[in-house]
């Protein structure tokens, strides 16, 4: 449970700056007038908790109990390539206003904040294990 705790908070922080400085406006530079004035805060929590968790099991708890945060940064960055990119290149497949800008965007950065907070989750509970 400190782990989920720690991964989540992580994550839910430099996420929540990154969406405000960077991805909403390059999303309403090309959506516009469908992106909404603000998040539906419900679809938004099922999102953390169900991939903060998936991260956990999947990536950090392996990671911590071989005492590798190195892994748990690769794999929490191919995790977030995949899931952002599905996301990401599905959306820019059928939606007409989709940009490759937002798709290399929105990837990247799924790779870069899943492996960084694995690997600092897995990180920092290791030191305070010590």
């Amino acid at each position: 449970m400190t782990l989920y705790l720690l991964t989540a908070a992580i994550f839910l922080v430099i996420d929540a700056i990154m969406l405000t400085f960077v991805m909403k406006p390059l999303f309403t530079r090309h959506l516009g007038d469908l992106m909404r004035d603000s998040p539906m805060l419900g679809a938004a929590a099922g999102f953390y908790l169900l991939y903060v968790a998936g991260l956990v099991f999947l990536v950090s708890a392996p990671a911590l109990r071989d005492g590798d945060p190195g892994r748990a940064a690769l794999h929490g960055a191919i995790i977030g390539a995949m899931a952002y990119g599905t996301y990401e290149f599905t959306s820019m497949a059928i939606m007409r206003d989709w940009s490759w800008q937002m798709v290399a965007a929105d990837t990247t950065w799924g790779a870069v904040l899943t492996g960084f907070s694995a690997w600092a989750g897995v990180t920092i509970l290791m030191r305070l294990q010590a």
